[in-house]
């Protein structure tokens, strides 16, 4: 694959023994094995080319005589031997482990197979390394078999018996083999020469040309962290045959990548004291969260607005939650690969639908081999925030070594009463059970881990550095659990700073969020990032169109995964997948069109219309940047 992102696909190199196709291939090493098959017009493959072998580090195609110089055609010479009558099949299955191939059913002619074969393979001395030692060692597979064969065929061979070599033609593959490992290594002793010519061609130059200086202050790592030239789209259509068409675009092609919103702020409210007791968490509740709410493909908002736990369930979740939390750092240290997500503002259908089209936490999904990271804003503003809180807190509960969740602003009492949570768990649980689950979950958010690392070189927060953070070891430092009118100046910096609005600004400037917020330019983040050995930050906290935009020559990356922000933005969600190599790949959907049933038919949304229309004339939502912006009061709340 090209640094572009481009594939380009090569023919492999010498003669394959024999076209064929419903065949099976697996590697071994650096060999290819090529099992079966049938020719055109449904003929078995002979038996001498039932098995053919291309490997791969010396370039040439294989068989029981040696190397393969020309195709053989259907009608060579019927071996005889019963073991490669046995490999006489098409639509087998294959797989290898170690140096064994296993081989199970298939067809021969109209017989259906259930026999299972077992083939063991020598180690291949094909590698550059041993390729002195080639001549004195077989680099042969040796194949054995254990069959059960269908009534009517042959006998099965016992595991002693097999595809044998005589020592005529085990001394012409030796022979092959060393020659092909020979030429390899004069290959790459001939690159390695080219290599060290290079290196030393600055040094030999008469002072004309350039040299760059690459300094360092981190240890020397296997590979640089850097985003993929191109970005996966999810088309917006959810019906027809364009749905769920994902394709891959180029960055460049992103226009609005650079558009971040103006962002808000709010008005200080008391942080509620009071404290509950705990008492014993009833089995499987997480688990009944997930089998009810963990439904990418079919999940549909609730007709009945009321929400389906309790406020004794809230209590009991965030308790086994805020348990694990208690344990954690307050700077994470992950691991790759990892997915990313951003702010997600009570929008439970954008979380299905990128769980839906990029994968979900479940034994089921792809939990086994992939982490996932969200980066806060859980609640406010969405219709479904209790939705999505609790469905996070019970996949941590499930999940807790690789489902990680770090606190944004909203994650705080005083600004989610304002901005819709307070309001939805009163409307949805009723106003007794309503306030204390409210309440409830802002102590569990107190709780929450305030940033992570990801394989040390990248460093994952809500909100920004500000002007305040110089180290990782600040925010280290803070002791959790921790209120935002406790915090210190690092904590707010850390939720509720932002970059400056291009790479031409630098410095610290004035946030437009409220007083005492600043922005932070490109020259602060090329400095923290030296000093702390680190080669990218990825925050959330602004709506960008693209769901995601690149900042001081992509040293920081912003990430949104909430479509349409506040039914108003049109904006696309994205997620970030940070593969083993550091490869960052960014992932999107687009807002979905407006439902085709009328607000007649579908009073549940008539119901989140109104919702939300209401709470945008409370709490106007951040404009599109490079709009023109109402002269709002500054001194008001819709204007913070």
């Amino acid at each position: 694959m090209h640094r572009n992102g481009q594939w380009e696909w090569t023919l492999a190199p010498g003669v394959a023994p024999s076209p064929r196709y419903q065949h099976a291939a697996v590697f071994v090493g650096a060999r290819l094995h090529v099992s079966g098959g049938v020719l055109r017009g449904g003929r078995m493959i002979d038996a001498e080319a039932t098995v053919a072998v291309l490997d791969t580090a010396a370039g040439v195609w294989l068989d029981r005589n040696g190397q393969v110089t020309s195709a053989r055609g259907s009608k060579g010479q019927v071996d005889q031997d019963p073991s490669f009558e046995l490999m006489r099949r098409c639509r087998h299955g294959a797989a290898s482990v170690g140096i064994r191939i296993y081989v199970h059913g298939g067809l021969r002619g109209d017989v259906l197979l259930d026999d299972f074969l077992v083939a063991e393979n020598s180690t291949f001395q094909s590698d550059i390394s041993s390729s002195l030692s080639a001549t004195q060692q077989s680099s042969t597979p040796r194949f054995s078999y254990a069959a059960r064969p269908p009534s009517g065929s042959e006998p099965a061979l016992s595991l002693s018996e097999g595809l044998r070599l005589d020592e005529n033609s085990m001394e012409k593959l030796t022979e092959a083999s060393a020659a092909e490992a020979e030429v390899a290594s004069s290959v790459w002793r001939a690159a390695q020469l080219d290599s060290t010519s290079l290196d030393e061609e600055p040094s030999a130059s008469d002072g004309s040309s350039p040299t760059v200086e690459t300094t360092s202050d981190g240890p020397e790592t296997e590979g640089d962290v850097r985003l993929h030239p191109r970005a996966v789209v999810v088309a917006k259509e959810t019906v027809g045959s364009l749905g769920g068409m994902v394709r891959q675009l180029s960055l460049d092609q992103f226009q609005n990548e650079s558009r971040r919103m103006v962002p808000m702020n709010n008005s200080d409210v008391p942080q509620p004291t009071k404290k509950f007791t705990r008492q014993k968490s009833p089995q499987g509740l997480h688990k009944k969260v997930i089998s009810a709410l963990l439904r990418p493909r079919n999940w549909k908002p609730p007709g009945n607005r009321k929400f389906f736990l309790d406020s004794y369930e809230v209590g009991e979740l965030c308790y086994a939650a805020e348990q694990i939390f208690m344990h954690e750092q307050t700077v994470l240290q992950l691991k790759a690969p990892i997915k990313v997500f951003g702010d997600l503002h009570g929008q439970f259908g954008d979380l299905m639908r990128l769980f839906d089209e990029y994968g979900f936490p479940s034994t089921a999904g792809d939990i086994t081999y992939i982490d996932y990271l969200f980066l806060g804003d859980y609640v406010d503003r969405g219709q479904h925030s209790l939705e999505t809180i609790t469905l996070l807190l019970a996949l941590k509960i499930e999940y807790p070594e690789n489902f990680h969740l770090i606190r944004g602003n909203h994650e705080a009492a005083d600004i989610n009463a304002l901005f819709g949570f307070r309001l939805e768990c009163i409307e949805r649980m009723g106003e007794s059970d309503g306030i204390w689950a409210w309440t409830r979950f802002n102590q569990l958010f107190n709780h929450l881990p305030l940033a992570a690392l990801i394989e040390n070189k990248i460093i994952c927060m809500h909100g920004g550095i500000g002007r305040s953070i110089s180290t990782v070891e600040q925010i280290e430092k803070i002791e959790r659990p921790i209120t935002m009118d406790a915090g210190s100046l690092v904590l707010m910096d850390l939720l509720w700073s932002d970059p400056t609005e291009n790479d031409s600004i630098e410095g610290l400037r004035p946030n437009a969020r409220g007083p005492g917020l600043v922005t932070f330019g490109p020259d602060r983040v090329t400095e923290f990032c030296k000093k702390n050995k680190l080669q990218l930050i990825i925050r959330a906290h602004e709506c960008v169109m693209d769901g995601f935009e690149r900042f001081a020559q992509g040293q920081l990356i912003t990430l949104f995964s909430a479509t349409n922000y506040c039914g108003t933005a049109n904006n696309a969600g994205a997620i970030l997948v940070v593969g083993r190599g550091l490869v960052i790949v960014p992932k999107l959907i687009h807002p979905l069109p407006p439902p085709i049933l009328s607000p007649e038919n579908s009073p549940e949304h008539s119901g989140d219309d109104a919702w939300m229309q209401e709470l945008n004339i409370q709490r106007p939502p951040t404009p599109t940047r490079g709009r023109p912006q109402p002269d709002f009061d500054r001194s008001s709340l819709a204007y913070i």
